[in-house]
């Protein structure tokens, strides 16, 4: 079971017997939570978002995303499963919404259901919420968990932007639970298990913001439960299901939800925006917080390029699952009744739950001390020794960026001379030897890195 926590749980840990110490997940990092020492990748929890971009960077598979055991479906007598509508656009054309429906039947679940069946409810609360704030500052989604991590940690000026409503995940779990325990399971029994498109909605749902836990049991990685259940419909040893297929009863703007764009096409009123690329979320926040941009109404920000499409955990294209997400959606209409979604009838019920109830606190990392004049103090020498850096980013120090590296020197954790432009400066005024500034590189990068390549050096003299 889930329990309360209070700092960032990431989805996304480090094979350190595979990683080659290249560092293309120190670049790729929005929010520079990587940085290298001794050779080794060094994550600093409170600045990770779990956007996953380094994983998707590193050439010899050196990072993982941690999921739970697919076993424990079985420890419940009523376990359920709880899908995005875009699973099913994983599969080709030829296999059926049947055809994965009565697999996933077979797998052991009991009931199954799209977590956009809660879109309807939220709709109503966005477009009311867009009218009232019309003229004001952006409301920003709170769709995407990683986008608002980076908000918390790289823009907490924003905080106060984010619509504080639990995204269609948490609602559609509460409606599982409180329609089941009206059948006559009791809570101990029901054991709901969603299956994940990303690292970020794994975190989560494992350390939720501004919520002690997330009504979610379990999580399962969709790539593993795509082969999963691509495995039973290839050995064709399941029994089609006659069960109402859930998977046809959604409305086109649901089945659209999680694509790009899917938030404010359900906005007919406002100047309402989506971006999607965690990096390019950054830059555009950036210009947010600069107040660059003005008369915005809704932002709908996405982490993954194509949004859930693009999430680190599809296993197909993300091209072709928007491309077949869409085909889907122009066969269903926008009308939906009480008979094609019963959780329309707990409407009330999912109003009354659906604030977020703790405060989303920032996460700056930019905190140099809490003693204020200390912390300016740093700031400064920060800014100065900033300036002393040549400005070229190439991380052969082990941080993304000089100004990276000078905070790091500012908070104790680095040294000047681990850069490689003032290492020869000093070389040159023999305030440094080749023998030192080697053994700097070393503690860096490690020491058999930095021999295979004096010895290559070496050879081709």
């Amino acid at each position: 079971m889930n329990t309360p926590v209070e700092n960032f749980h990431h989805a996304l840990q480090f094979k350190y017997d595979l990683c080659i110490g290249c560092s293309h997940c120190t670049g790729v990092c929005p929010t520079g939570a990587i940085h290298v020492d001794k050779g080794r990748p060094i994550l600093d929890p409170n600045r990770c978002i779990d956007c996953g971009r380094c994983f998707l960077i590193c050439p010899v598979n050196a990072i993982y995303i941690e999921q739970d055991d697919f076993q424990t479906i079985y420890n419940y007598k009523c376990p359920v499963l709880l899908v995005p509508s875009l699973f099913s656009a994983q599969f080709h054309e030829r296999i059926n919404q049947r055809a994965i429906l009565s697999a996933i039947y077979n797998l052991g679940f009991k009931y199954i259901f799209e977590v956009e069946k809660s879109v309807e409810v939220i709709k109503q609360i966005i477009t009311k919420n867009v009218t009232e704030n019309h003229g004001k500052q952006p409301i920003i989604s709170t769709f995407c968990p990683a986008i608002v991590r980076l908000i918390q940690v790289k823009f907490p000026s924003l905080i106060n932007n984010l619509f504080l409503i639990k995204p269609p995940l948490d609602l559609t779990a509460l409606y599982i639970k409180k329609s089941l325990t009206e059948k006559g399971y009791s809570e101990q029994d029901i054991g709901i298990f969603y299956v994940a498109p990303c690292a970020a909605k794994i975190a989560a749902i494992k350390s939720p913001v501004g919520e002690e836990m997330s009504p979610i049991t379990g999580v399962i990685n969709m790539n593993y439960f795509y082969n999963k259940v691509l495995r039973v419909i290839k050995q064709g040893e399941y029994k089609l299901s006659n069960q109402e297929d859930d998977f046809h009863r959604l409305p086109k703007n649901s089945l659209l939800w999680a694509l790009t764009g899917g938030e404010i096409s359900l906005l007919e009123q406002g100047r309402n925006l989506a971006v999607d690329e965690v990096h390019n979320v950054s830059d555009f926040l950036e210009k947010l917080e600069n107040e660059e941009l003005e008369g915005i109404d809704f932002l709908e920000l996405r982490a993954c390029d194509e949004s859930c499409a693009g999430g680190i955990l599809c296993a197909a294209n993300r091209f072709l699952i928007a491309e077949r997400q869409r085909n889907r959606a122009k066969n269903c209409s926008n009308a939906v009744s009480h008979k094609d979604n019963e959780l329309l009838d707990y409407v009330d019920y999912l109003t009354q739950n659906m604030q977020v109830r703790g405060e989303i606190q920032p996460r700056s990392i930019d905190k140099l001390d809490d003693n204020m004049a200390i912390a300016m103090r740093k700031m400064k020498q920060a800014f100065e020794l900033n300036a002393e850096l040549p400005q070229v980013d190439c991380r052969i120090c082990g941080y993304q960026t000089c100004k990276a590296l000078a905070d790091a020197i500012v908070r104790g954790d680095a040294d000047l001379k681990q850069c490689i432009f003032i290492q020869r400066m000093l070389e040159q005024t023999d305030k440094l030897t080749t023998a030192e500034a080697l053994k700097i590189m070393k503690s860096i990068w490690g020491e058999k890195k930095v021999d295979i390549n004096l010895t290559r050096h070496l050879n081709l003299e």
